[in-house]
């Protein structure tokens, strides 16, 4: 009886969008060269919104909905052993983050010679850092907060967030690049040599301010996971996550006006949006593959699902190597790979993407051969 509760309560959809989400984060971050990307798949500059800019927050969704499965079973446990656990994840996530931006560790000198790159100069926030304190804040929320809480401390967030851009920020030039508060605080906190250095200044689209709202896409996540398990697969979920999905859209448009979509500043209206997205998204696979039973290719996600940070990360190390290995042409092997192969096979957009599509099959076969040998690596 169990089992069969707990096959029950399994949704194919949300596995899938896990995968979808782990699929597109390396596409989007693994370009080829030689041609401009395609702009959907290119972040915005700094204010308005693409494909691109849906990925991330879809992961910490992704997030929050497998948080939806495992938290309650810290409810019949003792306090210590659930400060134990989301500490240690945490703490490993966040290190993994760190030294993932260290790697490779060495680097060539002006002599020419191998040395230690300077630890002083390493970047201290980034994506898996900010996952790690998106986890700890949401498991906090969602262990000791009932969801009427939980709604009203996440409508807090993004008003206190709101406040914070523009009580931190230079006057009236509060939501700019150099001037606003999430540059201010990291360069207080860190300094510019441990921030992202590869925008028009030393600014971190994960700095540690705007970590602050990306705790409500896990929440969001979360609550809808929690809905979606209570309310079950019918047709009557759907209908009511596509209305909170198109409220929210609907509050977020109307929010831009005062304070505009970023991905970059992560902007409250930016929260709302993706959430809003994210939701119909859910939404429609949900009536795809559990109601109709649409299944073709969703194996082929849910092997990213299956091991999302393990992949992410593979694919990260994957494209810094390949890097750093230069080819007789002075060219690194991925960017002649993509000149010399891609770009003559497909010229243009085109070709960058079919490099990127390449690099992310080969991380997805990576996740196949785990999948077949049941190797699932979790923190």
């Amino acid at each position: 009886m169990a089992s069969a509760l707990k096959q029950s309560k399994r949704f194919l959809s949300l596995d899938v969008f896990r995968g979808l989400t782990i699929c597109l984060m390396i596409v989007v971050n693994t370009p080829g060269s030689g041609a401009k990307f395609y702009t959907a798949f290119t972040h915005a500059s700094w204010f308005g919104f693409t494909l691109a800019d849906l990925v991330f927050p879809s992961f910490l969704f992704a997030m929050g909905n497998a948080m939806s499965f495992s938290m309650p079973r810290f409810k019949n446990g003792t306090s210590a052993a659930f400060w134990k656990k989301i500490i240690k994840r945490s703490l490993i996530i966040f290190l993994i983050g760190y030294l993932m931006y260290w790697f490779p560790f060495f680097e060539y000198g002006t002599d020419g010679g191998l040395q230690l790159k300077l630890i002083s100069e390493t970047r201290i926030m980034g994506v898996l850092q900010r996952i790690a304190l998106c986890y700890f804040f949401t498991a906090i929320l969602v262990h000791y907060f009932k969801t009427k809480w939980i709604l009203i401390i996440s409508g807090g967030i993004l008003m206190v967030y709101w406040a914070l851009l523009y009580l931190l920020g230079t006057n009236g030039h509060e939501l700019e690049m150099a001037t606003n508060g999430i540059t201010w605080l990291d360069q207080t906190i860190f300094g510019e040599s441990h921030m992202y250095k590869k925008d028009r200044i030393s600014f971190d689209p994960e700095g540690l301010l705007s970590t602050l709202p990306a705790v409500v896409n896990v929440v969001g996540g979360y609550l809808a996971g929690v809905f979606i398990i209570k309310s079950g697969k019918s047709y009557k979920t759907i209908a009511q996550l596509l209305i909170a999905g198109v409220v929210l859209y609907a509050l977020a448009l109307i929010w831009e006006g005062s304070f505009p979509l970023s991905k970059k500043l992560w902007t409250s209206s930016f929260v709302l949006y993706t959430v809003g997205i994210d939701l119909c998204i859910i939404a429609l696979l949900i009536f795809s593959i559990e109601l109709k039973q649409l299944k073709t290719g969703t194996y082929f996600f849910t092997v990213f699902g299956k091991n999302p940070l393990f992949i992410y990360l593979f694919s990260e190390l994957f494209f810094v190597i390949l890097g750093l290995i230069k080819t007789p042409s002075g060219l690194s092997v991925f960017d002649w790979v993509s000149q010399e192969v891609f770009q003559k096979l497909a010229s243009g957009s085109f070709g960058a993407l079919l490099t990127a599509f390449v690099f992310m099959l080969l991380c997805w076969f990576l996740g196949y051969i785990l999948d077949k040998k049941s190797i699932y690596i979790k923190i």
